[in-house]
């Protein structure tokens, strides 16, 4: 190989090797662990697809964590993403990044419970409501509260008793709507709170939701469960969200948005439900946490920029100010010929005033016509003065014009 080929083969292998160190390397976000195992899924399938040709990586941590733990978990910088519920209290520092699907409040009691009211429905029941901490604990405690059921008149156990043929009487636990818990819920039956027709109709549901903003009425189809469910259930739901540090960079998290809506499609296949509302936005009026500045720039990405958005007032702004220019040469223009026309009088008055002058027989009829001539001077000199005659070239020819003929007359 020549020198001069070497020159050349060195010169390519340092383009590809600045090439290589301009690729940008794919940002990593540390996910939250969910305890459940149904959300633990959804995360997972959430890291795995959006990992495939995507400039975001979501990497799940080991350990298993739900509710505010998880909150903790990302304040103190040991994870940058959570799901979480909407139902949870407000944390400073956490913000809202996207609702990701529904968590359905499922209320499943073993037959021969007296269903009559809910507080003979619960009195007395082994009761399992997820984990301390969790929003289905949370709930079943302010219901409990709200129709004065007694703690000691109600007992909890863990999850391992209560699924299948386990001795506990009631299930109270917020998921999504699946089939996957058809059999859970074999032994059991769903409580309604009330019938689809009184929905919107000033119902129990309305003002569950009406006292607790981050709760909305739900109805889960007729047998979506089988013999759980042989008629529709009226129930309640809360957004499970995705939320973040606060002081995570808004632009990560705009993109880390974009990304979940490019791969809504794969995670619908997986996961039918999942980010129902997010093809063009969402609605996060009911959030719990402050918006992220990403969520907000996102949301706002159609918004005109304040260019667009003043442009039309520019415009109207523009068109007055031409419209104001030229009614303004207009107005010049038409005081001018007003000028024009006045100073026209005092041309043809001293026209008039010179050939008096000329056909003058005696010198009474002279004296006469100067002194008028002057008069006439004289008042042209006061409407100059008052602005009514422009001092400009007509007014200096008719000055000239009066002279001359006194000049002329004035010594014969």
């Amino acid at each position: 190989m020549t020198v001069r080929g070497k020159v050349r083969a060195l010169i390519k292998l340092a383009c590809l090797l600045m090439l290589a160190g301009c690729e940008r390397a794919p940002m990593e976000l540390r996910l939250v662990l969910p305890s459940s195992g149904q959300d633990a899924g959804i995360v997972t399938d959430m890291a795995a697809i959006l990992g495939e040709n995507s400039g975001l990586r979501l990497r799940v941590t080991d350990s298993p964590t739900a509710g505010e733990a998880a909150l903790d978990m990302l304040l103190a910088g040991e994870a940058d993403l959570a799901l979480v519920s909407n139902y949870l209290p407000f944390r400073e520092g956490i913000t809202t990044v996207l609702p990701v699907f529904p968590s359905v409040l499922h209320i499943a009691y073993r037959e021969g419970r007296d269903t009559s009211s809910g507080y003979n429905l619960l009195h007395q029941a082994k009761i399992f409501a997820g984990t301390d901490g969790s929003a289905s604990r949370l709930i079943f405690r302010r219901v409990a509260d709200r129709i004065g059921l007694a703690e000691d008149s109600y007992s909890f156990v863990d999850k391992a008793e209560s699924t299948g043929a386990g001795p506990a009487d009631i299930l109270i636990l917020f998921a999504p709507v699946s089939p996957v818990h058809r059999d859970d819920l074999a032994d059991y039956r769903l409580y309604s709170l009330g019938t689809p027709a009184e929905v919107g109709m000033g119902s129990v549901v309305e003002a569950a939701a009406l006292l607790n903003p981050p709760l909305r009425p739900f109805i889960i189809p007729a047998t979506t469960y089988g013999s759980a469910n042989a008629g529709p259930v009226v129930t309640v739901a809360v957004d499970k969200m995705l939320v973040a540090r606060s002081d995570l960079d808004a632009a990560i998290v705009y993109d880390l948005i974009n990304e979940i809506r490019r791969a809504r499609p794969a995670l619908i296949a997986s996961r039918p439900g999942l980010l129902e509302t997010t093809d063009d936005s969402f609605d996060i009026r009911g959030s719990t946490f402050v918006l992220h500045a990403g969520t907000q720039a996102w949301l706002r990405r159609d918004e005109p920029s304040v260019y667009e958005r003043y442009s039309g007032i520019a415009e109207v702004v523009v068109t007055l100010f031409i419209g104001l220019v030229s009614a303004s040469f207009a107005a010049i223009r038409i005081l001018r010929i007003r000028r024009k026309n006045r100073i026209d009088e005092y041309y043809s008055a001293a026209l008039e005033l010179r050939n008096q002058l000329a056909a003058a027989a005696t010198a009474d009829e002279t004296e006469t016509a100067i002194r008028s001539l002057r008069e006439l001077q004289d008042h042209a000199f006061e409407q100059l003065v008052s602005e009514k005659l422009a001092a400009d070239d007509s007014f200096r020819i008719f000055i000239t014009l009066s002279n001359d003929i006194l000049r002329q007359y004035a010594r014969q």
